[in-house]
């Protein structure tokens, strides 16, 4: 019969018996320098603050087809500090390969025009809200909904992608009837602001306003 008891490491024997020896650690992966993996190192994904991976899109198109949405009723919103969030499930984000820290000069931080550039016509997006509010079970006032860039395209946002939009519901105690009004406008201008200034990276941007946008500027010291 095998012995059940597993062998001690020399390396492990040795720091054990001798005085001063402090710890030694087991089973961590290290990179074949020695050191440990730097995040966002090539090959590795880029996380988002709660731990999701953010899809990449495929980004500007020259014709926008319907996107397919989730199934009817699949999606259910959630609530933080009073404000409708996404279902994570159904809308995780998703960045476009377009936008990059690299050119940011060219792209979302250039004075006029890229928004405007990349957005899908509203004859595409208005059949995707009407599909979209189905998937979320939205039965309120179209009009005071946006449908919405969980990234913005301001962000790097995919501007097409299902994954990225979504029927957002009017704040609470919002007037029926006065039209889209949300707080969520605000944070996603002030986060591109911090973009383009070089306060924080796009990553880190898009990661804030992915996680929680009621606590995107909190948390990176921007409120």
């Amino acid at each position: 019969m095998l012995s059940a008891r597993r062998t001690v490491p020399p390396v492990l024997l040795t720091c054990l018996l001798l005085a001063g020896c402090k710890s030694v650690s087991l089973g961590t992966p290290t990179s074949s320098d020695g050191k440990s993996p730097a995040a966002g190192a090539p090959g590795t994904a880029e996380p988002s603050g709660s731990g999701r991976v953010i899809a990449v899109g495929e980004g500007p198109q020259k014709h926008y087809t319907v996107a397919q949405q989730p199934t009817a009723g699949s999606c259910h919103y959630r609530y933080e500090h009073g404000e409708p969030l996404e279902d994570t499930a159904c809308t995780p984000g998703a960045i476009s390969p377009a936008v990059t820290q690299a050119n940011l000069t060219s792209t979302i931080c250039r004075k006029g025009g890229y928004t405007s550039g990349v957005r899908p016509s509203t004859y595409v997006t208005g059949k995707e809200k009407k599909l979209n509010a189905a998937s979320y079970g939205y039965t309120g006032s179209m009009s005071d909904a946006e449908y919405d860039h969980l990234i913005s395209l301001q962000l790097g946002g995919d501007p097409n992608d299902y994954r990225n939009l979504w029927v957002e519901p009017a704040d609470p105690g919002h007037r029926e009837g006065s039209g889209v009004n949300n707080k969520k406008d605000p944070v996603e201008t002030k986060l591109h602001t911090a973009v383009c200034n070089g306060t924080v990276t796009l990553a880190v941007a898009q990661r804030a306003i992915v996680t929680d946008w009621t606590t995107a500027l909190s948390r990176l010291g921007l409120s």
